[in-house]
């Protein structure tokens, strides 16, 4: 078993929001320690390390900005609203793979119209419109990692 950068976000988010102070997480001969304070380093430890000084992480560098994207893309226009993630994790536009999407431009909704599923650790999260209006853009793409506040869909409000 082995944890992707999105898994250790997400357990390093549900520490955050929790009364613990720490966490000390072993999987075979991984092992990922996390404090809530940021205290001990950032580093992956083996077993025959954990006498060592920590080593302070090192920052990525930051990405490039993306080029800008078409008009939909861009800041909502009057009477417009982008209906936002609740939360981080994969975006899905449809149920399934290969069925239709839950909404598409020229769509109506309401506010408990699923406009798409948020899947947080192999849970399965509905993201509802919460307003009615009409659909004049996805903003997110099927299968895409997303961010809590992230456009998912815009509005154009009734």
């Amino acid at each position: 078993m082995s944890l992707s950068g999105k898994d250790v976000s997400e357990i390093a988010r549900l520490l955050g929001e929790s009364h613990f102070s720490s966490l000390d997480l072993k999987l075979g001969d991984f092992r990922l320690k996390i404090r809530r304070d940021g205290g001990g380093g950032g580093r992956w430890v083996a077993d025959d390390d954990e006498d060592e000084e920590p080593v302070a992480a090192e920052t990525p560098a930051p990405a490039a900005a993306p080029a800008s994207d078409p008009a939909p893309a861009n800041a909502a226009a009057a009477g417009e609203v982008d209906v936002p993630a609740p939360l981080l994790g994969n975006f899905y536009a449809a149920p399934r793979p290969g069925e239709d999407p839950f909404v598409a431009v020229g769509d109506r909704v309401t506010p408990d119209t699923v406009v798409g599923i948020i899947e947080v650790m192999k849970l399965m999260n509905s993201v509802r419109a919460g307003v009615s209006g009409t659909v004049v853009a996805v903003l997110a793409e099927n299968g895409s990692a997303i961010e809590k506040g992230d456009a998912i869909i815009r509005v154009k409000v009734d």
